[in-house]
C-alpha cells in the first residue's frame, strides 16, 4: 500500500479506505467512503435516503446510516456528520441507488415517521411515492394516516 501511495496512484481517505486516483470523482463519493467505513454494512436511511430516492426537497446536513444491530455495542469512531441508527434491514427493505445501498422509499417513509421528521418532508416523500408508483396506494394512505397527514 505504502508503495502505490508514495507512486500517488491511491490516496488515504481513513483507516482501511483508499481511493484509486486515476479515476474520476463522483458525487456519491463521500457517501461511498461512509460504506466502506463500515465494512459495506451500512444501509442509507432516513433523511439520507429521502433524497437519494429524490422524495423530498430534504438536504439533509448530516448522513444517516442504519446498521445492524449487532453493531451498536461496538465502539466505533464515527465519521463526522454521520447519523447510527441500528436495526436489520431486511432484503425487502433493501434498494440500490446507483452503487450505494439505501432503505425501499416505503422503508425510508417509514423511518421518517417513526424518527418525527419533518412532517412537510414526510407529505412530500408519500406524495412523490404517490405520483411515481414506489409504493402501493393503500399502504401510503396507512403511511399518511400514522404520520397524521390523512384528511
Amino acid at each position: 500500500m505504502n508503495h502505490h501511495a508514495k507512486a500517488g496512484r491511491i490516496r488515504r481517505l481513513r483507516r482501511g479506505v483508499f481511493r484509486l486516483v486515476h479515476f474520476p470523482p463522483s458525487d456519491e463519493e463521500p457517501l461511498v467512503e461512509i460504506w466502506l467505513w463500515a465494512d459495506r454494512k451500512a444501509v442509507f436511511s432516513h433523511q439520507t435516503a429521502l433524497s437519494l430516492h429524490d422524495l423530498s426537497d430534504a438536504l439533509p446536513h448530516r448522513v444517516h446510516v442504519t446498521l445492524p444491530a449487532s453493531w451498536s455495542d461496538r465502539r466505533l469512531r464515527v465519521p463526522e456528520g454521520v447519523v447510527l441508527h441500528h436495526r436489520r434491514v431486511s432484503r425487502r427493505d433493501l434498494a440500490w441507488v446507483g452503487v450505494l445501498p439505501v432503505t425501499t422509499p416505503e422503508r425510508t417513509i417509514e423511518d421518517c415517521i417513526e424518527d418525527h421528521v419533518s412532517p412537510d418532508w414526510v407529505a412530500q416523500a408519500i406524495e412523490q411515492a404517490k405520483a411515481r408508483g414506489l409504493v402501493a396506494p393503500d399502504r401510503l394512505a396507512e403511511l399518511a394516516r400514522s404520520a397524521g397527514l390523512a384528511r
